[in-house]
This record gives C-alpha cells, structure tokens and sequence, in this order.
C-alpha cells in the first residue's frame, strides 16, 4: 500500500465522490474512468495514479480534532486499520476524511486508549462497507 501525499491527489479523489460513511469519517474511492483513445500526433495525459495499486491518504482537518496529539492517533488507525483490510479493497485510491469532532466530554484526554479503541471501531465499519470478503 503506497500512501498518498500530494494535495492534488487528495483533491482528485475527494473529488470523485464518497463510497461510505459513519458518524465521523467518510471514505472516498478514486474511480478510474475509461481510457479516451487519442489519435495520431496526441499523446495520453499522465494520470495521477498508478493501475492496480492500492493508494490511501489520511485527511484530519484541525476543525474536527483541535490537537496535533489526536489528529495523529486518528491518522495511524486510519492507516493501521486499512492494512488490515488491503486484500479487500479494490486496488486504487481511498482517502478517509474525519468529518466530525469526537466528543470532548467523552474523550478528555487528546490520547486515550479508549478514543484509540472507538476510533479504531468505527474505521472498521467504514472499510467493512466498501471490502469483499
């Protein structure tokens, strides 16, 4: 699994749209879409991803988790969760976005063995939805 790291890749596959969703991540998928076949004296444009390789990026805006501490345990689940389910993904580009702010009152320190757990939960419904067996 190779990770994603430049923004216009990110925005490439927000772009495409969202696959599945919880309460506080959204998982976006990459569609590749069918190759235009070009004449003679055009050459193809170069795509952003690669055929057959499976992509992930991690995206936790500040908005949702005010300190780096969280915004960093969230991104290795996001990352340790998806190598659990490489083999049941289709092989492209996913981008997992957090959309919503854990509860402060719920989690009150920024890095907890329970905040790790839910979140780590929760990722595995999101992948659960898009994965084959």
């Amino acid at each position: 699994m190779v990770r994603l790291k430049q923004w216009s890749e990110f925005q490439a596959v927000m772009s495409a749209g969202s696959v599945a969703r919880t309460p506080h991540f959204v998982l976006h998928q990459w569609q590749p879409s069918a190759k235009a076949s070009t004449g003679s004296g055009f050459e193809e444009a170069p795509t952003l991803f690669v055929d057959g390789v499976l992509m992930m990026g991690a995206l936790t805006p500040k908005r949702w988790a005010k300190r780096a501490v969280t915004r960093n345990l969230i991104r290795r689940q996001i990352h340790a969760v998806s190598r659990d389910f490489e083999k049941g993904l289709m092989p492209t580009a996913y981008v997992v976005r957090l959309r919503a702010t854990f509860n402060a009152q719920k989690f009150v320190s920024a890095s907890s063995d329970v905040l790790k757990q839910t979140v780590r939960e929760e990722l595995k419904q999101l992948f659960g939805r898009v994965s084959t067996p």
